[in-house]
């Protein structure tokens, strides 16, 4: 594999592929289908961000950064709130990301809308007069770039303990404030090399920590910090992916070969990863949705209950044994959000995995920690070989009391990219979150804005539309 050399900063042929991209993507440029998916990407998004309005680690944020900052530029969606660009960035990152329930690029390994949704809508907020198409370009801008970076990296980025939707979504949400920004290629790439050195976020944040769900507001934050920063002239890393030293591919994969940077640029333009993101109909983590599949579908066929379990095996991959398949332990509800033997407990006992389900009384239930014990996860070397793009899969070996002996294999949770949610599913998805927090009448309002967003004059209307009237 090739690198740049550091004694040629402008060696970075990937970088600036991307910037080129990024700069010149126009609206007439995008396939149909790519915007259609994209408007129930970001409905989907901006769902979870309203449902996440109102939970005690976003209203901590909220509150906290109330009281240091007066100024009133950005909405916080779902609230009265008014911060400036950059805390509103954070703050709605994290309410996009709040409760496990918004998208997943599964072969990128990464969150999308939660890190270029808030970027993006700073920067319609705060410079009237983007139109509807420029606001999809700039989207599609950020929903292409993060996923391709994840690719780059492979799976290995998490396994190593890096929480990849934040070290990833840094790009994502560069991009598509650059693009909404207009910027042209030069203060692109810079824009891109100045998120890119603020890329940060560990796994063990999972573990019960409020901390996870804050990592994707943070890299929309420092997202927005590098378009706005490179727009006036601020330098960041030129070579930011090509770097042997110090770049991002080489530092976070702790290697020179363990990345394969011609992934940065492959297909764009022409394989849109826009159509590789997933949504889910489960709130809990990403990895833990083909399980829950796979135990449903085997209750389809042969109903049983909690009480009639005697042993549950899930065979995945090695990122889906890291990841989510540790025992289980009450410590919060980020970690029973993360934990597969504990969801599919939830599951077996309430017959859903929704937001009614994961309560902080519910973290140190009994019957769910017992149930619990009786789900084991294990590395499945096969499933590991098939690569990022399977890396959801699992075979699940269930047996019954009754000596009854099932078994389901799932490639992907449904709503995955290859089995996409129907748009009335989306919407009642979306439903069900935004009147957590705003009046049906308003939800409906902004389905349809993000239906008929080409006609849209200005973009900085949506923010009203997400603010509690």
């Amino acid at each position: 594999m090739s690198h740049a050399s550091d004694g040629d900063l402008h060696d970075n042929p990937q970088t600036r592929g991307m910037a080129e991209f990024v700069s010149g993507l126009a609206y007439e440029s995008v396939p149909a289908e790519v915007l259609k998916r994209l408007k129930l990407l970001m409905l989907d998004s901006v769902g979870c961000a309203l449902y996440g309005s109102d939970l005690p680690w976003t209203r901590i944020l909220q509150q906290t950064l109330a009281e240091h900052d007066t100024s009133q530029g950005c909405a916080i969606w779902g609230t009265g709130l008014r911060l400036s660009a950059p805390h509103a960035a954070l703050v709605n990152g994290t309410q996009v990301q709040g409760f496990e329930l918004d998208d997943v690029h599964r072969q990128g390994v990464m969150h999308v809308g939660a890190v270029v949704l808030p970027a993006l809508i700073a920067i319609a907020e705060t410079r009237p007069g983007m139109n509807g198409k420029d606001f999809l370009a700039a989207a599609v801008a950020g929903y292409e770039t993060g996923p391709r970076v994840g690719i780059c990296m492979g799976q290995e980025h998490i396994a190593q303990g890096w929480h990849s939707g934040a070290t990833l979504g840094v790009f994502s949400a560069a991009a598509a404030a650059a693009r909404g920004l207009k910027l042209d290629v030069d203060k692109t790439v810079h824009a891109l090399g100045i998120a890119g050195t603020q890329s940060s976020g560990l796994m063990a944040a999972q573990y019960g920590a409020m901390v996870k769900r804050m990592h994707a507001g943070r890299a929309s934050q420092s997202g927005l910090y590098g378009a706005l920063f490179a727009e006036r002239g601020f330098t960041g890393i030129l070579n930011v992916f090509e770097s042997e030293y110090g770049g991002f591919c080489t530092t976070l994969s702790r290697s020179t070969d363990r990345f394969d940077l011609s992934q940065l640029t492959a297909g764009l333009g022409q394989v849109w990863q826009t159509m590789g993101v997933a949504l889910k109909f489960y709130a809990c983590v990403g990895s833990n949705h083909s399980t829950l599949d796979a135990v449903r579908l085997m209750q389809e066929k042969h109903p049983f209950g909690a009480e009639d379990v005697k042993r549950i095996l899930v065979h995945g991959s090695q990122v889906t044994m890291d990841h989510v398949g540790w025992k289980y332990s009450p410590q919060g509800l980020t970690s029973a959000q993360l934990n597969l033997p504990y969801c599919v407990a939830t599951w077996l006992i309430e017959g859903d995995c929704f937001v009614n389900q994961f309560t902080e009384d519910m973290v140190a239930d009994p019957q769910r920690i017992r149930i619990a014990d009786k789900v084991q996860v294990r590395h499945d070397a096969d499933i590991t070989a098939r690569g990022s793009k399977f890396r959801h899969m699992v075979r699940v070996e269930c047996e019954l009391n009754d000596g009854t002996r099932m078994e389901q294999v799932v490639q992907a949770g449904r709503g995955n990219e290859k089995d996409f949610a129907s748009e009335a599913d989306v919407v009642e998805k979306f439903h069900k979150l935004a009147e957590r927090a705003i009046p049906k009448a308003q939800a409906e309002q902004i389905v349809d804005w993000f239906m008929d967003l080409e006609k849209c004059v200005d973009a900085a209307e949506l923010p009203r539309l997400l603010t509690r009237q």
